[in-house]
């Protein structure tokens, strides 16, 4: 009984579906275009953040040269040091 429960709900929801695109209504309420437009946009933003990491890993891979590291100015106070 269960297996045919669970069969019969996919088939209602592929009718469903098809019949959607048929009649070219994707969405029901404002609230699925809404939350279609949020999915896209984190997933641009998570495509956008992963492009920058590639950026950046090219850019240090490519660019060895290696900067001058900073000397200390001033004058060290050795009663902080333990």
């Amino acid at each position: 009984m269960d297996q045919r429960n669970i069969q019969q709900e996919f088939e209602e929801q592929v009718n469903d579906v098809v019949s959607r695109l048929q009649s070219k209504h994707f969405f029901q309420s404002d609230w699925d275009i809404a939350s279609f437009a949020v999915f896209f946009i984190f997933i641009g933003m998570v495509l956008l953040l992963v492009i920058l990491v590639i950026i950046r890993c090219c850019c240090c891979c490519c660019c060895d040269e290696q900067k001058p590291r900073r000397r200390k100015v001033g004058i060290e106070n050795v009663a902080l040091e333990l």
